[in-house]
């Protein structure tokens, strides 16, 4: 049930208002002047007042005024005999939701009424949603208390509030989008749009028209005028996810917007100013790809301006058991699992995760899936098992006389699974449990076909 203010000095437009409303399932307070109805609001704020414009005393103009420094989202719907064009006008200006001449249509009047308070619920919707996601993305809810995480913490305050372009440096799975997310919700745009894409998902002809929208007719199946995330994301933040696989001619023009702000739609020849936070990430190491050609120098300065690197799950093992813990919570809808065996914690604390915090999340929702009981177990982590422990005991053994080094095995895994997998890229990525992304960029790391 909603409440609505009656604020009217003619006692049967009261009456009339209140018998009438009350109908519809409102809750219908009423007050003679313009002082009692904001004596009313005080006490018990109303969801819409429906206010007179000519009363003794204070004018309706003057309540309005009040009631909106009081209440800056209140709908208020104004009402008079003596209506103009200019009155109408100045209502608007001083804040009025709406403006209905006496005598009115009871009928008309719970339309305007019905339009407004779905109006203030989609507001109130919007603001809960709002503070949903700052609740969400802000420092608290990054789990980890390791010292790489702190520094990354301590990064996303400092940088939070500037308009200084960040780049996210990661491997896959360890949350990139969720530092740019937080960087977001906590600065000064957070109010405005948070818009991202992932430039590896889209070839170069679509991704060019997806970033800087495109006029009518500017190509086949163009048949209307779209806006690009750049002008979506004005005055708020554009994140571009996978910088790196960016094609040479879309970096240039990616540089031409962060230099000189400014850009025109496919299609088009308006030049379009746009104030937007730019946020990237990658998982490449985009100094290798400066020298083998494939990143242009000149962006990446424009890009590294704050760089924060993101550390793989590996590197802060401490984090596991807070982040086994926070899914469980997350994804163990019916708290089921209250334990967690020493001997899984530990297989699942010792393992290297190639697929960092996504590759957890995924193991812990498969053992919420499948467990009978209410304990996490060995039976449970799908990558523990004889046969694994015994492969990686075989490769311990192989090691020469005369040692080896870190890579000499990683490129040696990465020509085995290959050769496994026929030249397959993503059985071959499937089979060393990391993602195809990964595997292309160390299979050009150490220079592979």
């Amino acid at each position: 049930m909603q409440s609505i203010l009656v604020i009217d000095d003619e006692k049967n437009m009261r009456w009339v208002l209140e018998r009438g409303l009350k109908d519809c399932g409102h809750r219908i307070d009423t007050a003679a002047s313009g002082l009692e109805g904001l004596e009313r609001a005080k006490l018990h704020e109303p969801d819409l007042v429906i206010l007179d414009l000519k009363m003794p005393g204070i004018d309706g103009l003057e309540t309005l005024k009040r009631l909106k420094e009081l209440y800056p989202r209140l709908p208020v719907v104004m009402t008079t005999a003596h209506g103009t064009v200019e009155t109408a006008i100045e209502a608007m200006k001083c804040g009025a939701a709406d403006y209905i001449i006496k005598p009115f249509d009871l009928e008309e009047m719970k339309i305007v009424i019905e339009k407004n308070l779905a109006v203030q619920e989609l507001v109130k919707e919007v603001d809960y949603l709002r503070s949903e996601l700052n609740l969400k993305y802000n420092r608290q809810n990054i789990i980890g208390k390791s010292e790489a995480m702190e520094k990354v913490f301590t990064m996303i305050e400092r940088v939070a509030d500037s308009n200084a372009t960040v780049i996210v440096y990661g491997e896959s799975g360890t949350g990139k989008e969720l530092v740019a997310r937080a960087i977001h919700y906590n600065s000064a745009r957070r109010e405005k749009a948070y818009i991202q894409v992932n430039c590896a998902a889209l070839p170069e002809t679509l991704l060019e028209s997806e970033l800087f929208g495109h006029e009518k007719g500017a190509f086949t199946g163009a048949t209307a005028r779209r806006p690009g995330r750049f002008e979506l994301a004005h005055h708020g933040t554009l994140f571009l996810d996978e910088i790196g696989e960016l094609s040479h001619p879309m970096q240039a023009k990616l540089l031409r917007v962060l230099q000189e702000k400014s850009f025109e739609r496919v299609g088009g020849i308006e030049t379009l100013k746009v104030d937007v936070r730019i946020v990237a990430a990658t998982n490449r190491d985009l100094l290798a790809a400066i020298d083998s050609g494939a990143f242009r120098e000149d962006l990446y300065y424009r890009l590294n301006v704050i760089p924060i690197y993101l550390p793989p799950l590996r590197e802060r093992k401490e984090d596991i058991p807070m982040l086994i813990r926070h899914f469980l919570d997350k994804l163990d809808v019916k708290k089921r699992l209250k334990h967690i065996a020493p001997e899984a914690l530990q297989a699942l604390v010792n393992y290297q995760w190639p697929g960092n915090v996504r590759e957890l999340e995924n193991v812990i929702e498969r053992a919420v899936i499948i467990a009978a009981g209410d304990t996490l177990t060995l039976e449970h982590v799908p990558f523990y098992s004889r046969a694994k422990a015994s492969e990686q005991q075989n490769i311990i053994c192989d090691i020469p006389d005369g040692g080896i080094s870190l890579e000499e095995v990683e490129k040696l895994l990465l020509v085995k699974a290959l050769a496994k997998a026929e030249g397959n890229q993503t059985k071959a990525a499937h089979l060393l449990k990391i993602s195809r992304p990964t595997l292309l960029y160390r299979m050009e790391k150490y220079g592979l076909r």
